[in-house]
């Protein structure tokens, strides 16, 4: 198998470590298994493309278009994912550790089971996403917009939630302990069974005790 990214091509397995693809068209590739540790994929798309177990470990992905694209358990720690686009993106159990989602747009995405740990979110469009039982153990969420989110069984441990858009989201069951939701919207939002000791819910809109 030749590994020459293209569009449809099977690439599965190939090792691109530290390779620059930036702006490449890889729209529907099957890259399942492949590794992009380091790679540049600066405003690649990769529209429906497989991604699964791809280990992008502290890939660029910045502006990288990822609508519909399938990370299924992909390896995703300290990526760069500022401003990428992962409009109804599958990403369950994908580990995104330490990765920087700033602007993101993750609207519909399944993120369930995914570890969010340390990641960084802030401005990020959640919008209906699905994250039931995602670890979002310290992570920042400020100014997201998680309207209609999914936060099922979710752990928020220290969560950092100032001004977020929780309008509507189902956080029942979620573990908030010490989360930040200073000026956030929960108007209409879930919390039955959820665990807010300590939260700080100063300022926060259509909460009710």
């Amino acid at each position: 198998m030749t590994c020459v990214p293209a569009r449809d091509a099977d690439l599965q397995g190939c090792d691109f470590t530290n390779a620059n693809l930036t702006g490449a068209d890889l729209t529907y590739a099957n890259l399942t298994g492949a590794n992009l540790y380091y790679a540049n994929l600066t405003g690649a798309d990769l529209t429906g493309a497989d991604l699964t177990d791809v280990n992008f470990y502290s890939a660029n992905l910045t502006g990288a278009n990822l609508n519909g694209a399938s990370l299924y358990a992909a390896y995703l720690y300290a990526a760069n994912l500022t401003d990428a686009n992962l409009y109804e993106a599958y990403l369950y159990d994908a580990n995104l550790t330490n990765a920087n989602l700033t602007n993101a747009n993750l609207a519909g995405a399944n993120l369930e089971d995914a570890n969010l740990t340390g990641a960084r979110l802030p401005g990020a469009k959640l919008t209906g996403a699905r994250l039931l039982s995602a670890n979002l153990n310290r992570a920042d969420l400020t100014g997201a917009d998680l309207y209609y989110a999914y936060l099922e069984d979710a752990n928020l441990y220290e969560a950092k939630l100032y001004g977020a858009d929780l309008t509507n989201a189902n956080l029942t069951g979620a573990s908030l302990t010490l989360a930040n939701f200073t000026g956030a919207n929960l108007t209409g939002a879930s919390l039955r069974g959820a665990n807010l000791y300590n939260a700080l819910l100063d300022g926060a809109i259509g909460y009710k005790p």
